[in-house]
């Protein structure tokens, strides 16, 4: 993967240049974004699109998140690694909305690292500005160490990003080693459940009731609660009486590269 090198004034990625040809690797994309649908419970419909990226590497091949995010955040890499994220969000963007694509906002990780770089505000801005994205249509998603390892600058840094349109987003919330009431500290939009969760919907109405009590804590931080690994309609229907009104997982669709993601045919399911 090419080095991009990082400056106190804006990302240096070119959006004008051909990353097709700077980032390949045995004829694939050296960072590779794909996309799933985050549906709303009531109408079945595309509410947001959560991103996963994976790596195309010459030695090790395919890696996934799971695998690099955390030796990345070892090392500036994970700055170089978000700027190139960054840019396929924002021309994943551009295409879907020309083909007037339905969504509020597509995920994009951002590393704590980043998050507390000196000049980052700015450095959006501008690469915004310089592509003509919204901001309103970047949701960040942030690690959910952002629990345990984030500080007051952390904080101060979402609040002020926020200020400016963006979204924030913390996933695997709720589950056995998630601290619930550091949730208070980082002011963000959306929080996406742990899958742990919903190993309590079908358990008897206290369970249903704890899964009830997560929503209305996240809701009372501000935030929207998104429920993660839905598979069935009958969970989804739990979920939603529980008043969680998003969901992702097997029954909302796969990831999928944001070519195929296509509105819906008449009488039909989006394409795959």
């Amino acid at each position: 993967m090419d080095e991009t090198v990082v400056n106190d004034n804006r990302i240096t990625v070119d959006p004008n240049d051909d990353i097709e040809t700077r980032t390949k690797v045995g004829g694939l994309r050296a960072v590779e974004m794909q996309y799933r649908i985050i549906r709303e419970f009531e109408s079945g419909e595309t509410a947001f699109l959560q991103s996963k990226t994976r790596l195309n590497t010459p030695g090790l091949g395919t890696m996934v998140p799971e695998t690099f995010r955390s030796v990345a955040e070892l090392s500036n890499q994970c700055l170089t690694l978000f700027e190139f994220e960054l840019l396929q969000a924002t021309e994943a963007v551009k295409n879907l909305r020309e083909r007037d694509y339905y969504f509020r906002w597509l995920s994009v990780y951002m590393p704590l690292r980043f998050l507390s770089s000196k000049g980052a505000q700015q450095k959006l801005m501008n690469y915004m500005d310089d592509t003509g994205t919204d901001t309103n249509r970047i949701c960040f998603e942030l690690s959910p160490a952002v629990l345990v390892e984030g500080n007051s600058r952390h904080s101060m840094m979402i609040e002020q990003l926020r200020n400016r349109g963006f979204h924030f987003m913390i996933p695997e919330f709720g589950g056995a080693n998630s601290p619930l009431m550091r949730l208070a500290y980082f002011p963000v939009d959306f929080v996406m459940m742990s899958q742990e969760i919903n190993g309590y919907l079908n358990k008897g109405d206290r369970s249903l009731s704890a899964v009830g009590s997560v929503v209305d804590f996240i809701d009372g931080m501000g935030a929207v609660a998104i429920a993660d690994g839905v598979s069935s309609a009958e969970q989804a229907e739990l979920l939603y009486q529980a008043e969680c009104k998003y969901g992702a997982g097997s029954l909302a669709g796969k990831y999928m590269a944001e070519r195929y993601l296509r509105n819906k045919k008449k009488g039909g399911d989006d394409d795959e």
